[in-house]
């Protein structure tokens, strides 16, 4: 049996306080489709929105639980520092910029990062996003048939104090007020987490997952923090939709806490049911805890965590969000899986409209 390497990325989930603020931003500002509207499975009091492309594939998804009573979080090892989107171009980065300055969000860049370029901001719950241009790609430094094979240290005028000012300042110079074709963000370019064992991630994430390292270089904020990427890479190619990167911490730096503003999970891909089983086995035989599989009505879903903490899921591509909906009409209702549905009168008084 050849072995096991996930596609990429399925989809992240979030968690916010207020569904309607997280609505508004997502779909109204950020342009994403909601593509479903249902509950969490777990704990149906609360809302499961999920963004991304019109379709919802695998690789665009942003997902959202509701959790109006539950604490702030914060960012630190065995969790997600930040969530990219991608774009194709500094000319539509500089768009985003401007339309999100105009919706009165706070926006730092473009900031140089070698390999692309990037606009932050944060969502209303705090968590943070950015905005990365699709090239140059990681082959700017490193031939494309062996990436990751070396340290890179980063240029210096991409280092705090030597950047290009005027660049980092312009913006658009009309207001931006739909997201155009050419805007449309291209799903999840990159995900980036905090480690307290750069090493033990890798073997982690290329034993567990059969993800490859293709770049080990320095966080260009902090040039004394190591900052390496991992992605489904064959020798010839990095697949959009699959890059992790981990920023070095250590045991000494504060851990993650999960709440709002937070990244609840990271899901991996799995083509179909069966796939999926040879991961559960596959997982076992490293030794790792592995939830049973779990029906998600759109996936099923596999959960499991890294060395450092951070909550993991492997889930199948289908048979995705068309299941209960037409593709016309996705996330137009709220959706309920079969055994819920007897239910649904006190679910629904439950929760409060979101349009």
């Amino acid at each position: 049996m050849s072995p096991l390497i996930t596609a990429g990325i399925h989809h992240i989930t979030l968690v916010a306080r207020d569904a309607r603020r997280t609505l508004a931003f997502y779909r109204d500002v950020l342009g994403l489709g909601l593509v479903k509207k249902t509950v969490n499975f777990d704990d149906p009091g609360a809302y499961h929105l999920y963004f991304g492309d019109a379709t919802g594939a695998p690789g665009t998804i942003v997902t959202s639980f509701e959790w109006p009573t539950a604490p702030r979080g914060h960012y630190g090892v065995g969790g997600v520092h930040h969530l990219a989107l991608g774009t194709a171009t500094r000319e539509t980065q500089l768009m985003w910029k401007r339309r999100l300055e105009d919706h009165g969000v706070a926006v730092t860049g473009p900031l140089p990062r070698g390999y692309f370029t990037s606009i932050y901001f944060s969502d209303p719950d705090g968590q943070i996003l950015e905005i990365a241009t699709a090239g140059p790609g990681y082959a700017t430094d490193e031939v494309i048939d062996a990436l990751g094979a070396k340290e890179v240290a980063p240029q210096e005028e991409e280092l705090p104090g030597h950047r290009d000012a005027v660049a980092i300042a312009a913006t658009w110079p009309e207001p931006v007020p739909v997201v155009t074709p050419a805007m449309r963000l291209d799903g999840i370019h990159h995900i980036s987490g905090l480690t307290d064992d750069l090493e033990r991630a890798g073997d982690f994430y290329e034993s567990a997952l059969g993800l490859r390292i293709v770049k080990k270089t320095w966080n260009k904020d902090d040039p004394r923090t190591k900052h390496w990427f991992w992605a489904n890479y064959d020798g010839a190619r990095v697949a959009k939709h699959s890059a992790i990167t981990l920023f070095g911490w250590t045991a000494r730096h504060r851990r993650a806490q999960g709440g709002v503003g937070q990244t609840h999970h990271i899901a991996f891909r799995a083509r179909d049911a069966a796939e999926q089983l040879a991961w559960r086995e596959h997982l076992l035989g490293l030794g790792l805890r592995v939830s049973p599989v779990m029906e998600r009505s759109y996936f099923q879903s596999i959960y499991f965590s890294a060395p450092d903490g951070q909550l993991l899921e492997i889930a199948t591509d289908g048979p995705g969000f068309a299941v209960d909906e037409s593709p016309a009409t996705l996330g137009s209702a709220l959706r309920l899986p079969p055994w819920l549905e007897a239910e649904r009168a006190a679910i629904t008084a439950a929760l409060t409209p979101l349009d």
